[in-house]
């Protein structure tokens, strides 16, 4: 068996993308009379700079000879990255084993690279350990792509994909939990233009296939979002539990012509990026799962942001810990109104990434709600409120000369019950686990 891994072969600005790329070099692997067994579309931490939107690595498992896997998808590179932006830097590498074979350090670098951030010289120096082939391109302003073989003291500089190149090549030793997408391909010379789908056939193909096809569309902002806006070759990418399922909704998509089309083993949808931490821990750059109290009541901001700050809740005295704030950006719509919901002292478990000291809310569970406050008392004979007897002295009715020494409890109507709450498919990470893909400790309210 061969692996052979690829990446930044797309731009942020000028489109392109590298699933388009590995599923022509899937398809000339084919024409060579090779099998290609498995198309594995792998994201990587989210918060890495030198990234586009998604930040997707590739791999084709394939019976393939690992020269001509290299050289086949060499040329595919040099044809068709978007060598124009000095800031797409394709790399391959190809392993000479079975998937599940892959060297423990090659598996260690995938599951840190959805975590972590790694540096291309120990992507580079682990390939060559490995004895895995590998080709970088770098390029400028005026010299587009220049390609660095295996080895030699170039081997650092061009070709940073070779990060994420040898994270996808390790990514099936490294992960258990995969979903599907079934993506579909303009015709090459349409890329840049206003893509034609019908709307409308989108949504009923996706009722069709909930939940084993999800994040297909939003229908509380009415959003057909497996339909992309960038200007890149993907016509719409389906996702779901069930390969026949994604088949299915693609197939009842209504649209201009389509090129080609690929299924696609992936890692998203899964959460795969959440690491356990504690507050006071939280680094930028990487994504936790944490535990935490609400210390400051949520506020919305300039932008239409909602911010909330939280505490550690095995802090004795939780407001002495460190406070951290979580954000739920204005592109989450209605996930908001959940957090808005939030009162000071409820008991949370929130996922996201940390920028910034910020944790950018992805989900959060409720764990324990405030079910009661303290309110001036009411009188027991006229029923209206008592007012202040003075600093110290409680309250009374002027009325009817009743008292009370302080503030009693009454109970709180709250709009959140416990359990899941996620931001909409619309603002949905690739990586983010739907709720509606179940396996959570608590009651889920999944958004569609």
């Amino acid at each position: 068996m061969t692996v052979l891994g690829i990446d930044d072969t797309d731009s942020r600005t000028a489109g392109m993308c590298s699933t388009y790329l590995a599923a022509l070099a899937a398809e000339a692997l084919e024409a060579t009379g090779a099998a290609v067994r498995r198309r594995l579309l792998v994201r990587l931490n989210p918060a890495v700079e030198h990234k586009t939107r998604g930040n997707a690595a590739l791999a084709l498992h394939t019976n393939a000879d690992p020269e001509e896997a290299l050289a086949v998808a060499s040329d595919l590179v040099e044809a068709y990255a978007a060598g124009d932006d000095p800031r797409t830097s394709p790399g391959l590498v190809v392993a000479d084993c079975a998937p599940e074979e892959v060297p423990d350090g090659v598996a260690a670098f995938a599951r840190e690279a959805v975590r972590e951030f790694h540096d291309l010289g120990d992507a580079v120096a682990l390939a060559d350990e490995a004895g895995f082939d590998h080709r970088g391109w770098g390029g400028s302003e005026g010299d587009p792509l220049s390609a660095t073989s295996s080895g030699g003291e170039d081997g650092a500089v061009a070709g940073r994909g070779r990060i994420g190149a040898l994270a996808a090549v390790g990514a099936w030793r490294a992960f258990d939990d995969w979903t599907f997408e079934r993506i579909t391909y303009r015709e090459f010379d349409r890329c840049g233009t206003p893509r034609e789908v019908a709307e409308a056939s989108v949504f009923e193909a996706a009722a069709e296939a909930y939940p084993q096809a999800w994040d297909t569309v939003d229908r509380g902002e009415g959003e057909a979002v497996c339909v992309p806006s960038a200007p890149g070759p993907i016509l719409h990418g389906v996702r779901g539990d069930d390969r026949e399922a994604v088949r299915a909704v693609a197939a009842g998509i209504e649209s201009e012509p389509a090129e080609r089309a690929a299924l696609f083993v992936t890692n998203q949808g899964t959460d795969a990026h959440l690491r356990e931490g504690d507050l006071g821990d939280l680094q930028d750059g990487r994504a936790y799962r944490v535990d935490a109290t609400v210390t400051a009541a949520p506020e919305t901001r300039r932008g239409g942001h909602v911010f909330f700050g939280v505490a550690d809740p095995n802090d004795a005295t939780e407001r002495a810990s460190p406070v951290v704030d979580c954000v739920a950006f204005e592109p989450t719509k209605r996930f908001r109104d959940r957090v808005r919901a939030l009162r000071v002292d409820d008991r949370l478990t929130v996922c996201g990434e940390v920028a910034d000291g910020t944790l950018k809310l992805e989900k959060f569970a409720v764990r324990e709600l405030v079910e009661t406050e303290r309110v001036v008392p009411a009188c027991p004979d006229c029923e209206r409120s008592m007012e202040s007897a003075g600093a110290g002295q409680g309250y009374r009715c002027r009325d009817c000369g009743t008292s009370e020494p302080e503030r009693v409890e009454a109970p709180l109507d709250r709009d959140l019950d416990p359990g899941w709450y996620e931001v909409p498919p619309c603002a949905r990470r690739h990586i983010s686990k739907p709720l509606v893909r179940g396996g959570f400790d608590a009651p889920t309210h999944p958004e569609r």
